[in-house]
């Protein structure tokens, strides 16, 4: 039973300490909607899209005015589109019209953004999977809530580097086209190792293969809470430190459990899985920067960062999976750049690099997020840092990510704004010397030697 302390405790996290529900996201298939015409295609997947998520804003919005829980985001993740529309996308005008067509019903319906325009190729890429990857550009600036993914590495099969160098490209040409914007087409396409099935969270969410038809996950989010728990036991020793946050994560779970089920309920679909994720936003006092100076830091960035977030990582994973048998997706920290003030702040005091904050994904939940660099950036570059991040996956056997944005016209120093929840960045600088000679050979990065556990 919950008692009227854990009321109490609760209702100050909402109203002082930012604790919210930041996504209830519905997965839904798409693999019975494929067709022998790219009309009758997009005629099915608008008609399910509508038909499964019609309501999830209604209803999402409807849970939090009852419960009185902010429920920031709803959104909805697809089957990957490579999958779905291979069979008869023949060209990028196709898969452009598919996008469309997926822009158009998210919107019908409501929700934030639709994630899932995504494809799987951490081994290889078939002619559909390539084509999709080469129409991304287009799909990104021509469409406004579609996000985007590519998987193309993971530790049971390598990384494909024909893919990586693609995706370097497609990167330029995406911000090239949304240049006018500060190149937010950037903002809506993620590069994954290890992507995992269940993950609400944008850009990145598809909904895997090994899912049901229709499926609800949650995304929690609590950075703010943390920190204030923290603040009562500065100076005190690591297990004490520990304790708190596994303390206050488990608080934190057990209202997106709540809410999760709440939402399954009255919806009438399948309740997934709770993504426990300290996703920081722009606003002051909900950042995952300020819980590592809590933690004793002077900045995030200086000596000790590594180990402070690793710390913090686990934490939050330990205190989420005793408050709830599905934890999933990501859970843990996310360390985004132009989301999280006091990342912000750490870069322009120059206590943070673009290579700390690599070591420092060895350790949080996804890696080298919303991360803004020259403009004059080239797609080789782009390539080199994307192969390393996903090198850091593969090799540690979790989920990285990359989600970089080449802001065309800006230099190193520059800031750029994206606006609500996606914040602005300090323009980071890019390692100057090449590496494009090895970004050019062919072929993929075998899988490393511990991958063989049959």
């Amino acid at each position: 039973m919950i008692n009227f302390k854990e009321v109490r405790e609760t209702n100050e996290m909402i109203e002082k300490e930012n604790l919210d529900v930041r996504t209830i996201t519905m997965g839904i298939s798409l693999l019975d909607c494929t067709d022998v015409t790219v009309e009758g295609l997009c005629a099915k997947i608008r008609a399910k899209i509508i038909d499964r998520a019609g309501k999830l804003v209604e209803v999402g919005e409807e849970i939090a005015q009852d419960f009185q829980v902010p429920i920031v985001n709803k959104r909805i993740s697809i089957t990957p589109i490579a999958l779905v529309a291979g069979s008869v996308c023949k060209t990028i005008d196709d898969y452009v019209t598919v996008a469309k067509t997926l822009d158009e019903a998210a919107k019908e319906t409501g929700v934030n953004f639709l994630g899932g325009f995504s494809a799987l190729v951490s081994k290889s890429m078939t002619p559909a999977d390539e084509l999709l990857i080469r129409s991304l550009p287009r799909v990104l600036s021509e469409t406004d809530i579609v996000c985007a993914s590519v998987n193309v590495g993971s530790t049971r099969t390598g990384i494909n580097m024909d893919a990586v160098r693609l995706l370097g490209e497609v990167i330029k040409e995406t911000a090239r086209l949304t240049a006018e914007k500060d190149s937010f087409g950037c903002v809506k396409l993620v590069v994954f190792c290890n992507a995992p099935d269940d993950n609400p969270f944008m850009a990145g969410a598809f909904h895997g293969v090994t899912e049901g038809d229709t499926i609800l996950n949650i995304g929690v989010s609590g950075p703010g809470v943390v920190k204030t728990a923290l603040q009562s036991v500065r100076g005190a020793d690591f297990e004490t430190l520990c304790e708190t946050i596994k303390k206050t994560a488990f608080k934190v779970t057990r209202v997106g459990q709540l809410v999760a089920r709440e939402a399954s309920r009255r919806l009438q679909v399948p309740f997934g899985i709770v993504d426990l994720s300290l996703a920081p936003t722009p606003a002051i006092g909900d950042s995952v920067a300020d819980i590592l100076c809590e933690m004793g830091l002077e900045y995030a960035g200086a000596p000790g960062t590594t180990a402070a977030l690793a710390l913090l990582n686990d934490q939050v994973k330990k205190g989420g999976v005793m408050a709830s048998s599905y934890v999933g997706g990501l859970s843990g920290a996310f360390i985004p750049v132009s989301e999280d003030q006091g990342m912000i702040d750490a870069v322009e005091a120059g206590a943070l690099s673009l290579e700390k904050l690599e070591a420092m994904t060895c350790v949080c939940s996804v890696g080298l997020d919303m991360i803004a660099v020259p403009g004059d950036t080239t797609a080789s570059s782009l390539s080199g840092l994307i192969a390393d991040e996903m090198a850091i996956g593969m090799v540690n056997q979790k989920t990285t990510a990359v989600r970089i944005i080449p802001v065309e016209g800006k230099k190193a120093g520059d800031h750029v704004e994206f606006g609500g929840l996606l914040g602005h960045a300090p323009v980071m600088p890019m390692n100057p010397f090449s590496c494009e000679d090895f970004i050019n050979r062919k072929g993929r990065i075998p899988a490393p030697i511990h991958s063989f556990k049959n």
